[in-house]
């Protein structure tokens, strides 16, 4: 019941007393605006304001009965004929008649449940009569008519928005929801589940709560509250969102102990609730003693509201021996303190006798509390409002010569729909420092108090402010909570509890729903390779920017580094400390040919062609250092150039040097015509031609596409590699192609002329190099396209030096064995003999 209800019926009962006088036309004794606008709640609601509040009531009786006859003030009849006498002003119900100005009726203050307000305001519509309403605001469609009501509650929308919240910061997921199954309960549902769903939240089970009926229907009622419990228990949900209306928490006290599996002897439920403001802790008569762990750690929205000013004492001044009492005081105090009071005309009474010096603050918190709760709150704030929309309604320009002169008669003609003007206009502080104002579509302009409910075994009950949704917050920091503040329900041992469908997707992998189940059901899979998740619970991997690279775990991008293939590195050394070598070994070649070209061997192999072929094999060696170092544009432009041109070269001279075998020999033959063409000419133009065409080749590379310095970001995950970038690959393998036609002719020419006379040719030599060249060249096309990162230009490098060196061994090495270490097989006569 609480202090709402205490206060309330004193309104009620106020009203009954007037409604009961006969019904007499006179002008009031004070006019309007004199009548106190703030100050005590009593006296603003009595001086200007009839209420109807029926779902306020006292509670009588004992159940099943009790709980018969307080269902009996949900029902819309009572609530018709409860407004129709309101309307009416007199003691019998004459609908559609008005008896005086006395009593007439200026505004209405109620309900807590939607369903009864509507049924009051399809009637107060038809005098333009405004309604404060202070529970939840009636769910409006396209046959309702416009009705005339004020929502004391914030809007809808921003409750949801602070829900969704509280949800994403303690990252529960896995929610399990239970509504009143009737208007107000589709509303929720349609507007949380998809506001919920696009944030990651989604729904174990949803169940609704029936209504409270009367008769054979309650059985169905305790039947499906235990299927909701047990649904609830069996949940892995540890999150439940409860919303409904002012005589949902009855329904909910009733769920630990229901059960379709047996007495459960209030078994403990272990959730966490979280209860929407429409939904306050209240308590039918027989359930005052009632164990309330179920609800111990809930957390809960209520209207953002603060301490007012002299209620504390208000309460403790209630005593139903005053003078100044009224019977719903003594009807209160007799079921609150479970007591009668001795009645001289019935004698001896058997039970408790009432002594009126019982204290309130000693009732169960779940069955009174002694503070302002949200509802309260909102009833204190619209019986202000209607007193100040009265005070500026005729402290404007309404009160005129006329009026005074008309009195009354003015007053109830243009009452009801000239209120709604400064209803909606109205704005101001009450006494608890509060803006108290509506927006354009009447709810009132505040924000929500998220609340701890804290009950102990001895049915003490406190309520902890730990959080608040603001409605215009400074900055756009609209929910806040404090963590440390919160008490969970001993199921949870005092830690945060957890919910969520699947355990959390660590970074590095991602999420993939389980076939069949809820989207918040999900499986965990690493990322693939090259991609990332920086955060838990992701639902897709990406890759990282170009000049980043994954981690190790795949949860972060590091920055890669500008490498290349560099002098320094222990690779680099070694390579040109072997083209550091075959140059060296090549000159000394070079310096023992040129020191002995006089002697057989060297003269019987074309000296010219030998210093040629040793001199290009000596800058093939050279030109391998182009490719080691930060590629620069001019090392990009001769890397290549200086390769293709100087390597044929080298083949071309080789060429030469097995085609001057061939002809030398047939030469020799008696009246052969070839003598003529031996000699220095033929020499030069085989190997200018040959070198010329591979020139225009390289200069056709160098108009059209030539080589630049470029970057590489994705061909090693690490780096970013420094490159040559060869321009057109086409030109690349142009210039491949060509030395490879040049080395598979003298190959080809050699092999054929591998069985003349050893000492006159060097056409085994030369078949063996050839081999050794073109396998190592066929080789590095694979070897090239497979490698990534600056250890490609060491594939070409090695290509160089070992088809270089092949050249090198196999031709001269021989010839340096005889002549360094066999000089007697370096003479003419040796020569000829053989």
């Amino acid at each position: 019941m609480g202090e709402l209800g205490m206060v309330l019926m004193s309104f009620l009962q106020t009203g009954r007393k007037a409604n009961a006088e006969k019904c007499k036309n006179y002008e009031p004794h004070l006019p309007l605006h004199e009548y106190p606008l703030l100050g005590d709640l009593m006296i603003g609601a009595i001086a200007s304001l009839s209420f109807i509040i029926p779902d306020a009531l006292t509670f009588t009786g004992e159940p099943p009965q009790a709980l018969h006859d307080e269902l009996l003030y949900f029902t819309a009849k009572w609530t018709y004929q409860a407004t129709l006498l309101l309307l009416c002003a007199a003691g019998r119900l004459v609908p559609n008649y008005k008896c005086g100005i006395q009593q007439h009726l200026i505004s209405v203050i109620g309900g807590l449940d939607a369903q009864i307000s509507l049924q009051v305001a399809t009637l107060l519509d038809i005098y333009k009569i405004p309604q404060m309403i202070y529970g939840s605001a009636p769910v409006m469609n396209d046959k309702t008519p416009g009705l005339s009501f004020y929502n004391m509650t914030p809007r809808e929308s921003l409750q949801y928005a602070g829900i969704l919240s509280l949800l994403l910061h303690f990252g529960w997921t896995w929610i399990g929801t239970v509504v009143t199954d009737n208007d107000n309960g589709e509303r929720f549902l349609q507007m949380v589940v998809p506001l919920f769903s696009d944030s990651g939240v989604c729904f174990a089970f949803i169940e609704k709560t029936p209504e409270l009926t009367l008769g054979k229907d309650m059985k169905y009622n305790f039947e499906k509250g235990a299927r909701i419990r047990d649904k609830i228990v069996d949940s892995t949900a540890n999150v439940l969102v409860a919303n409904g209306e002012s005589y949902s928490m009855t329904f909910f006290r009733w769920l630990p102990y229901l059960s379709e599996r047996g007495h459960v002897a209030n078994a403990p439920i272990g959730k966490v609730i979280i209860v929407t403001a429409q939904v306050e802790l209240t308590s039918f008569v027989y359930q005052r003693d009632w164990n309330t762990d179920f609800f111990h750690g809930a957390l809960s929205f209520t209207i953002q509201s603060k301490h007012v000013p002299g209620f504390q004492e208000f309460l403790n001044a209630k005593n139903p021996s005053s003078p100044k009492g009224d019977e719903f005081i003594r009807t209160f105090w007799q079921q609150a303190f479970s007591c009668v009071f001795p009645d001289p005309f019935l004698g001896n009474i058997d039970g408790n006798i009432c002594t009126g010096d019982e204290k309130l603050e000693c009732l169960p918190g779940s069955f009174f509390e002694m503070s302002f709760t949200g509802h309260s709150y909102n009833v204190y704030n619209a019986v202000h409002a209607v007193a100040h929309a009265l005070h500026a309604m005729f402290s404007s320009g309404l009160k005129n010569k006329e009026m005074v002169t008309r009195g009354g008669l003015m007053l109830q003609n243009q009452l009801q729909w000239q209120l709604h003007y400064f209803l909606r206009a109205v704005s101001f502080n009450n006494s608890a420092g509060d803006v108290v104002s509506f927006n354009e579509n009447g709810e009132f302009i505040s924000g929500f108090d998220v609340i701890n409910w804290i009950a102990s075994s001895n049915q003490s009950f406190q309520r902890v402010k730990v959080g608040r949704m603001d409605a215009h917050p400074p900055a756009g920091h609209t929910f806040s909570i404090s963590l440390d503040a919160i008490t969970w329900n001993s199921w949870f041992n005092q830690a945060q509890p957890l919910s969520a469908c699947s355990e959390s997707c660590n970074t590095g992998s991602r999420k993939i729903v389980k076939e069949g189940e809820p989207f918040c059901c999900y499986n965990c899979i690493p990322c693939a390779e090259g991609m990332i998740s920086g955060k838990k619970d992701m639902h897709y991997c990406y890759p990282c920017e170009d000049e980043k690279y994954p981690s190790k775990g795949q949860d972060f991008c590091i920055p890669k580094s500008a490498n290349f293939f560099s002098y320094e590195e222990p690779l680099g050394v070694i390579l040109t400390s072997f083209i550091i070598l075959f140059c060296l070994i090549t000159s000394l070649v070079l310096g023992i040919f040129w020191k002995h070209y006089e002697t057989p061997i060297v003269k019987a192999n074309n000296r010219h062609l030998t210093y040629a072929l040793l001199v290009s094999l000596l800058f093939c060696f050279l030109c391998a250092l182009f490719f080691i170092g930060q590629p620069h544009k001019v090392t990009c432009l001769l890397r290549q150039i200086a390769f293709g041109i100087i390597f044929s070269v080298a083949v071309s001279c080789v060429l030469t040097k097995t085609v001057m075998v061939v002809l030398a020999f047939r030469a020799t033959k008696p009246g052969c015509k070839m003598r003529k063409w031996m000699g220095k000419r033929l020499v030069n133009t085989l190997l200018l031609s040959c070198c010329l065409l591979q020139a225009a080749i390289c200069l056709a590379w160098l108009a059209t596409s030539p080589p630049f310095p470029d970057i590489d970001k994705h061909s090693v995950a690490e780096e970013i590699v420094l490159e040559c970038n060869e321009g057109s690959i086409t030109m690349f393998y142009c210039v491949l192609g060509y030395l490879g036609f040049l080395a598979m002719v003298s190959f080809i020419v050699a092999f054929l002329a591998r069985k003349l006379p050893d000492s006159f040719n060097e056409a085994k030599f030369i078949t063996f190099s050839m081999l050794v060249f073109c396998s190592v060249w066929l080789s590095f096309v694979p070897s090239y396209l497979s490698t990534k990162g600056k250890y490609l230009v060491t594939v070409e490098i090695f290509s160089i030096l070992a088809s270089s060196s092949g050249l090198l061994v196999c031709i001269f090495f021989p010839k340096c064995y005889i002549i360094l270490l066999r000089p007697e097989l370096n003479k003419k006569e040796h020569l000829i003999t053989t």
